[in-house]
């Protein structure tokens, strides 16, 4: 399985206000899946970012159809060959 990095371009509207909730249980879901691993949005430049793991591109895309918000989005998926962070360490050991 690949890891990708989406990009994500929106224009924000009460129509996607009025699918927030409904989006938002399908993101859960997928978190909880261990499909999608991280979400972020910001409201002040109408993007969000989405890492997500998947076999092709396509098939990143149809998972994210799903959304009721796919609709409104622009998207950019480009596939990852590094991801690192804090998250992906073994915590530090600590003797007593």
């Amino acid at each position: 399985m690949n890891k990708y990095v989406v990009t994500v371009q929106f224009e924000w509207s009460e129509e996607m206000a009025s699918l927030l909730e409904e989006h938002r249980v399908y993101i859960n879901s997928l978190i909880e899946e261990q499909v999608l691993e991280h979400y972020a949005v910001s409201m002040e430049v109408q993007k969000a970012w989405i890492t997500i793991n998947g076999n092709s591109k396509e098939e990143v895309e149809e998972i994210l159809s799903v959304s009721p918000l796919f609709k409104y989005w622009e998207v950019d998926i480009r596939e990852l060959i590094m991801w690192d962070g804090m998250n992906y360490r073994l915590p530090a050991l600590q003797l007593n």
